[in-house]
């Protein structure tokens, strides 16, 4: 049974909501953000509203077909008063990885180019880095609020101030698809995939 509404968000760079909005990417990698309390990103809900940032976005950090379409976001206006959430994810699994050869083998599977993602692992060396598997879906309509202060730094967590009406969620790769990718990813870690 899926949610009717949510407050908390995770803040996550626009370009990579877009690639997990269209179905490209259904992972995430993190450790966590500079001032994240304890210094360590740690997967405290499980169902969150995508938060769309447009900070720190680099073209080299991305690998060369997606630079296309964060030049294209760029371009874009955006307004810093307010955010607007269009998807919501729910955290079907959370991995754990400790090397950079299993980094590397996640490659196809994310938007990034692999130095970025490598840098994600050597942050804080001695933490695993999180890899979230997540089922995506889409807002029956997008939902706008106003920007608050309490909002911004870099953290990963926010508690949106009012409620988030969901409506009804179409999630963004049907079953079959979501679980032939979750097999895919866990089988370039080398790990047993779910038969059914």
């Amino acid at each position: 049974m899926l949610p009717k509404q949510c407050q908390m968000a995770l803040k996550e760079w626009a370009i990579t909501v877009e690639a997990m909005a269209q179905g490209n990417q259904i992972l995430l990698l993190r450790k966590g953000g500079i001032h994240e309390t304890g210094k360590d990103f740690r997967v405290i809900h499980r169902e969150f509203l995508f938060y769309p940032t447009y900070l720190h976005q680099k073209e080299d950090l991305l690998q060369p077909s997606h630079q296309p379409t964060l030049r294209k976001m760029l371009e874009q206006q955006h307004n810093d008063e307010k955010i607007t959430f269009s998807y919501w994810a729910k955290a079907e699994e959370v991995l754990e990885i400790s090397d950079q050869e299993k980094v590397d083998d996640l490659e196809p599977h994310y938007i990034w180019t692999t130095a970025y993602a490598q840098s994600k692992l050597h942050w804080k060396p001695m933490l695993p880095l999180s890899v979230l598997l997540l089922r995506v879906y889409k807002l029956e309509k997008p939902v706008t609020v106003s920007y608050l202060p309490e909002y911004g730094g870099c953290t990963s967590w926010v508690e949106i101030l009012s409620n988030v009406k969901l409506g009804n969620l179409e999630p963004v790769l049907d079953d079959a698809e979501f679980k032939k990718r979750v097999d895919d990813v866990k089988g370039s870690l080398g790990l047993a995939v779910n038969a059914g």
